[in-house]
């Protein structure tokens, strides 16, 4: 005889199962909502899928190149100036003397200091002079350059006072070593230039006891020489009149030519006994 069917277990009577309060659809699990659809989708944990942002674009900055370059530019010319400094320094200090046997070929004298002043004509040893009995007026030796040949008994005072003398041979020099040792003493204490008649090199540098010839003033030791003789009071045989002036406007104006008559006492300032006889030959021991 069959049995009734018995209801499922699970399954409520009288439709409680579908219906009721909802308790089966949308309590049983946690988490879960309407249709049993997760709770947790648009969750924003770690292990969620809801929105993210968009990455931000990242923008690398170049690197300023130009300024880098100009920079490096500026150290390499920096230090090419520094160094072609150094060089120049180097190779004047090379250049440089610091005694008379340094300046090659340069002659010595011995003239004593203090040598008397005369008016009349002097008939020297050296060609030019280097010393020995003068006038008592000097010829300005302030930078002067003269286009005359200065009466020589007037620039051996100039020596005296320290001065270098530069004298020329204008049928031997060039119109460029002329322009050079113009722009070497005009202006500058203690140096004078004139030309000079019949001398027997292009060019010949004296100071008080001390002379050197040469025949170009592109030489080395044109510079060298008047570097270091004139004024020099501490070599072997300096000048005389330590501290004299080279100042003389008179005589600027009115140089006295080689041959010429002294302007006599009237133009001098007394520092040797002066005399109007007859002077003797200058006299030196090379």
């Amino acid at each position: 005889m069959a049995k009734d069917p018995q209801p499922e277990n699970g399954r409520g009577t009288g439709g409680a199962s579908r219906g009721g309060s909802g308790a089966g659809r949308s309590g049983g699990v946690p988490g879960k909502g309407a249709g049993g659809r997760s709770t947790s989708s648009r969750a924003t944990g770690p292990q969620g899928k809801g929105r993210t942002r968009p990455p931000a674009d990242v923008v690398t900055q170049q690197k300023p190149w130009g300024l880098i370059a100009a920079a490096v530019a500026v150290a390499v010319f920096a230090a090419a100036v520094l160094t072609y400094a150094v060089l120049q320094v180097n190779e004047s200090n090379a250049n440089r003397v610091t005694s008379v046997d340094q300046i090659a070929d340069l002659q010595s004298y011995e003239y004593a200091a203090g040598q008397e002043h005369v008016t009349t004509d002097v008939d020297y040893t050296e060609s030019p002079p280097v010393g020995g009995p003068h006038d008592g007026e000097w010829a300005d030796c302030t930078g002067t350059v003269y286009d005359v040949d200065i009466r020589h008994e007037n620039a051996v005072h100039s020596l005296e006072h320290g001065a270098t003398w530069i004298a020329y041979d204008p049928d031997a020099i060039s119109d460029g070593d002329l322009s050079t040792l113009e722009e070497l003493v005009d202006g500058r204490s203690g140096l004078m230039l004139s030309p000079y008649a019949g001398l027997g090199s292009t060019i010949s540098l004296q100071s008080w006891n001390h002379q050197l010839a040469v025949d170009s003033a592109t030489d080395e030791r044109v510079e060298q020489y008047v570097d270091f003789m004139t004024f020099n009071g501490e070599i072997e045989g300096a000048y005389p009149e330590i501290g004299a002036s080279c100042e003389k406007p008179l005589f600027i104006t009115e140089p006295i030519v080689e041959g010429g008559s002294s302007r006599g006492t009237g133009a001098q300032v007394t520092d040797a006994p002066t005399t109007e006889s007859p002077a003797a030959e200058g006299t030196s021991t090379p």
